[in-house]
């Protein structure tokens, strides 16, 4: 599902008047419960560091409100690692709309045709693909995104592996 962030939607969808209650019992909850619904990847720790220490620019735009986002690199020991961050709360339209791409490669001072894209939706790759970067999609964690991609990025990589092999090979600086 991809609209408005987690507070946007308790905003159009609470009955209660107090809002603010309710955004920060959520945030209570979320934070509390975090740690055994997100689970730690240390393959996607290290393909960021690997990334980081090649000297790629790296961003991310995520529907998530920027509270949340940072909660979530708190706790999983991100924070810092990327040099734009676009939420739900820095658009007007979600993806699949391109409007957060083209922020995020506004703030990393990127080309389209430098860019590389990487998501697990179909929302995401046409984002990516409105925005005219290069789009790779992928299906690392399966417990999260089980549903396949119906349409076609510029490049699929199964696992994390294939997407370093693929990077390493100089694909993604050679088209």
């Amino acid at each position: 599902m991809f609209g408005p962030s987690e507070t946007g939607i308790i905003h159009e969808n609470l009955v209660h008047p107090d809002k603010a209650q309710g955004i920060e019992i959520y945030y209570e909850e979320y934070l509390k419960h975090h740690k055994e619904l997100v689970k730690h990847n240390e393959e996607i720790v290290q393909l960021l560091g690997l990334l980081k220490e090649a000297g790629t620019k790296l961003g991310i735009v995520t529907g998530k409100a920027s509270r949340s986002l940072q909660i979530s690199f708190d706790m999983l020991g991100l924070d810092g690692i990327f040099d734009a961050t676009i939420t739900g709360d820095d658009v007007i339209e979600p993806k699949p709309s391109p409007e957060g791409l083209n922020k995020a490669l506004a703030k990393l001072d990127v080309s389209h045709a430098e860019a590389m894209f990487i998501g697990d939706s179909d929302a995401d790759i046409l984002a990516g693909l409105q925005a005219k970067v290069f789009t790779v999609g992928v299906h690392w964690l399966p417990d999260y995104t089980p549903v396949k991609l119906t349409c076609r990025p510029d490049h699929f990589a199964e696992s994390i592996r294939d997407f370093m092999d693929f990077y390493q090979n100089g694909s993604l600086r050679n088209g």
